[in-house]
């Protein structure tokens, strides 16, 4: 079990079916509340990862999509797995016309805005340290955003979020 995650949004405007797909991490903060639904997802790997996500765990916020990618912020799961409406709405590009409300087959979350870290961490960054640790055995030597790339929500064990969560303290490399 898992008790920290990663999860990706993209911060520049993306449009599908006439909907812009942009939500950046400023964009959480703006929420009511400072808090959203986690919507969307649409992978099934990724569906059950946020479906082993329980309030007060951490994740942090992940720029997908954008040069360069990487790490913005923390956020904190404030409601735990329950039915997306976004695959019930025909005008969503994420409607599954398979999904039924007695059926419903995609989860979503909600989040809220915690703090930026107190850099940008780029993915380049976690890359290079990725690389070194599966030599030496370190602890990013399995980092689901290397070995699990496509997924839009990640977990990472207690010894990646220490490790990721220190370099923001660090110079980047």
């Amino acid at each position: 079990t898992f008790s920290n995650w990663l999860i990706k949004s993209e911060p520049e405007s993306r449009f599908e079916k006439g909907v812009d797909l942009k939500f950046s991490f400023e964009d959480l903060k703006q929420e009511k509340d400072s808090t959203a639904c986690w919507d969307g997802v649409r992978n099934y790997q990724a569906r059950n990862f946020m479906r082993q996500m329980k309030v007060d765990q951490q994740a942090f916020f992940y720029h997908s999509n954008t040069k360069p990618p990487g790490i913005i912020g923390i956020v904190t799961i404030v409601k735990e797995a329950y039915p997306d409406h976004t695959q019930f709405d025909p005008k969503d590009p994420h409607y599954d016309h398979k999904s039924s409300k007695d059926n419903p087959k995609w989860d979503m979350v909600d989040v809220k805005y915690v703090r930026p870290t107190k850099r940008y961490i780029p993915l380049d960054e976690l890359k290079r340290i990725h690389v070194e640790h599966k030599a030496s055995n370190g602890p990013l030597k399995n980092l689901a955003l290397f070995t699990k790339a496509r997924l839009s929500v990640q977990p990472l064990s207690a010894s990646e979020w220490d490790f990721i969560l220190d370099l923001e303290n660090k110079e980047s490399v």
